[in-house]
């Protein structure tokens, strides 16, 4: 059971188990729901492994219409709804309810256009983030938006935190790669945002839903936009003697113009887990390794080459190695992207974080992370999308060691404390979910926060899309629905009020 406040259990629904899994049975037919504690293990957490909650009853759903009844029979009878996409989420976004249905879409896994004139695809949410560029590939597209779990990570999922990855500094976030989608609101209702025209006419909900976290609706499908593969990609391994000299170069790249394909940053701890692992080629006597991909024309990207190797010289880069063939700049990305299993290897747990901050803030907030490190007696390993400032620091934490788990916490929580301090804000792509939810105060007022809770109020009067996610206290639509008198006085007394 998670440690972490959860909305109360409905007595009264749990006494309804047998009855809603015999509707649900009704409604998806066969395999289509699962009742069985053993059966149900799978789902009780995601990738955030140190909750853990058994769901009350797990549907996978086939059809868009048994995803509208499950949604209409739930808001009729008061029953909450997770809704799940691959389990990856890192913070707790897919943890199910003592009391809840979970929604599982991952049997909505089919490709259902590719139109390589308009350059979209359109999917369903259960198809994976690397599912998309393999259904392209051989016509020489790709689908921009790559986060390290792309290899099982689904399109849906990536809607719900508005995935990232390396190549979002240049290409954008999910948000920026997303053209319309199919979705089934918790009424039952089926409604489409945008589509393969690039202008969204009315108000731009199609934004409102990436990143949305699951709690205002269900996506059925999705229009992505695909791209050409640039004509020529090539990357440089830049090694420096401290992080801090890493993270000038990265903001002196920037400065200069210069928009990478790619750029990431690791600390030691993380290289040196890195190669053991896919034996990369990483330098071992650094302690920062930036990786720099730069993409375009192949003139365009020699002379940026040059540039950006002369402004590695300038910030004492001690290590300095430029792919020249496709598979070595692959060999390059490899490590990186293996980066979370091979830390997994050098520690029984570990929290993986998720803050942004301003680039230029990067050498103080490293310095200060190592300060943290100290104070909390836990190792942490950085690896992060340095172009935008997108931090993963991993805290090293057993959690059979009583108080561990605690201090990664705390020590996570400081971490994210210090990226508002800085002008940076709680979370890049893995989303609020459970894990700062509690931590929204630092960066939102409770005036902030009452009025995103009224865009909820819109989609799920209720509250039954994934309670208990991303604000630290919930209030009911009908409190926020209240005038707020202040001394007796209402605000703009000269309105008519009706």
């Amino acid at each position: 059971m998670t440690a972490i406040a959860m909305p109360a259990p409905d007595a009264s629904v749990l006494a309804r188990r047998r009855e809603i899994v015999a509707t649900l049975r009704e409604i998806v037919p066969g395999e289509g729901v699962i009742d069985d504690e053993t059966e149900m293990r799978p789902y009780e957490t995601d990738a955030l492994t140190a909750y853990r909650q058994m769901p009350l009853i797990v549907v996978l759903p086939e059809t868009v219409e048994q995803v509208s009844q499950v949604l209409r029979y739930c808001h009729e009878n008061g029953i909450k709804v997770v809704p799940r996409g691959a389990g990856t989420s890192l913070s707790g976004g897919a943890l199910p309810l003592a009391d809840g249905v979970l929604m599982s879409m991952m049997k909505f896994n089919q490709v259902l256009d590719i139109d390589f004139a308009n350059r979209t695809a359109t999917v369903q949410p259960g198809v994976t983030n690397l599912g998309v560029t393999r259904a392209v590939e051989h016509e020489g597209f790709y689908y921009a938006p790559d986060p390290s779990s792309q290899i099982a990570c689904s399109v849906g999922g990536n809607i719900a935190e508005n995935s990232g990855g390396v190549h979002c500094l240049k290409y954008g976030l999910t948000t920026n790669n997303v053209l319309g989608l199919e979705m089934v609101l918790i009424t039952g209702e089926v409604i489409r945002l945008g589509g393969k025209h690039l202008d969204s006419e009315g108000y731009d909900l199609l934004a409102l839903m990436t990143g949305s976290e699951g709690l205002l609706g269900v996506v059925t499908e999705v229009t992505l936009r695909i791209l050409q593969k640039p004509e020529t990609a090539r990357a440089l391994l830049v090694g420096f003697p401290t992080s801090e000299d890493g993270g000038r170069c990265v903001a002196e790249i920037i400065a200069a113009g210069i928009i990478p394909g790619g750029m990431e940053m690791m600390d030691k701890l993380a290289i040196d887990a890195a190669e053991a692992f896919v034996n990369a080629g990483y330098p071992l006597d650094v302690e920062a390794l930036l990786i720099v991909e730069l993409d375009g024309p192949e003139a365009e990207v020699n002379d940026l080459i040059d540039r950006v190797e002369a402004i590695a010289l300038k910030n004492a880069a001690s290590h300095i190695r430029i792919s020249t063939s496709e598979e070595e700049r692959m060999v390059f990305w490899a490590g990186r992207k293996a980066a979370f299993p091979a830390v997994g290897r050098i520690s029984p747990d570990y929290l993986c974080m998720d803050g942004t901050i301003p680039r230029k803030e990067l050498p103080k907030v490293l310095a200060r992370m190592r300060e943290l490190s100290d104070k909390h007696g836990l190792r942490v390993a950085n690896v992060f999308h340095a172009g935008d400032g997108n931090l993963h620091p991993l805290i090293l934490y057993d959690a059979n060691l009583p108080g561990e788990l605690e201090a990664a916490e705390a020590f996570g929580a400081d971490i994210l404390r210090l990226c508002v301090e800085v002008g940076g804000v709680l979370t890049g792509e893995h989303g609020v979910g459970i894990e700062k939810r509690d931590l929204m105060p630092e960066m939102f007022s409770e005036d902030d926060l009452k009025q995103q809770q009224r865009v909820k109020c819109a989609f799920d009067e209720k509250h039954l899309l994934n309670p208990g996610k991303v604000f630290p206290v919930l209030h009911r639509c009908a409190e926020l629905g209240r005038m707020h008198v202040h001394k007796g006085k209402l605000p703009f007394p000269d309105i008519p009020r009706f």
